[in-house]
């Protein structure tokens, strides 16, 4: 799969700013089909940050990452590149 493809877009909600600034968190909606290791990879390439940790769920029929940037990568700093912020 290519980075693009896996991930689809960013989530802003005042939960996930909280969650930026609080954890070092982004989220992402992502492909069903990509695994945690495809949102890792897709992430590192696409931000050229160092990811941590990377947790999906599926709700409402569409599937999402929480994405644990290492201390290095301020999550604050993809949020403002990406136009969240």
């Amino acid at each position: 799969m290519d980075a693009q493809d896996v991930i689809k877009y960013p989530v802003s909600t005042e939960r996930t700013l909280r969650t930026m600034e609080a954890e070092n968190k982004l989220l992402f909606v992502v492909d069903r089909k990509a695994t945690k290791a495809d949102v890792k990879k897709a992430v590192e390439s696409l931000f050229k940050v160092k990811v941590v940790d990377v947790n999906t769920y599926i709700m409402l029929g569409k599937k999402k990452a929480y994405v644990k940037l290492s201390k290095d990568n301020p999550a604050i700093d993809i949020a403002t590149q990406l136009g969240m912020m």
